[in-house]
């Protein structure tokens, strides 16, 4: 029995070891959204970068569930630089299939998405950056953005090295 549960044990420190590995992994964060995203709300990520020569792949990770209403997802992304400059992008993505079901990974209702912010880019200048993500969705036809944007739980932001 004891020889069991050593076995069971080294298997799980195993899975966990195999699974924690994530080599590419150089910031990854999440923010917890409270059932739905206010248009004001901007998502905040800090992090210190000193290596301004290396090429980084970012991404924004959207947790949802099945109250997301859309077929996309509008987001303002700000990069705040150590120097002051401040870049803006403005980003669509899809997030349901043409049949409705919600794109993403898992199993139940709650899906993942790992969406593409820079690809193969570098940091310029050595320190503080901050990238500061909000939603900007608006229903078809209205000029107003939508001020609760339902069925959002979490916003994430990774950067992973390129090797």
């Amino acid at each position: 029995m004891r020889q069991k549960n050593n076995v069971l044990l080294v298997g799980f420190l195993m899975s966990l070891a195999f699974i924690s590995c994530d080599k590419q992994r150089v910031f990854d964060e999440y923010h917890e959204i409270d059932g739905s995203w206010h248009t004001k709300q901007k998502v905040a990520f800090t992090f210190e970068q000193q290596d301004t020569v290396a090429k980084y792949n970012m991404f924004i990770n959207v947790r949802n569930n099945s109250d997301y209403p859309f077929n996309n997802l509008f987001l303002i992304v700000s990069m705040l630089q150590p120097d002051g400059v401040t870049k803006v992008d403005t980003l669509e993505y899809q997030m349901a299939n043409p049949d409705g079901t919600l794109m993403g990974e898992g199993f139940s209702d709650v899906k993942e998405s790992k969406l593409w912010y820079k690809e193969k880019e570098n940091f310029p200048k050595k320190g503080k950056y901050v990238v500061s993500i909000e939603q900007a969705v608006r229903e078809t036809g209205k000029v107003p953005g939508l001020e609760q944007l339902p069925g959002i739980s979490e916003i994430g932001f990774r950067i992973e090295n390129t090797k």
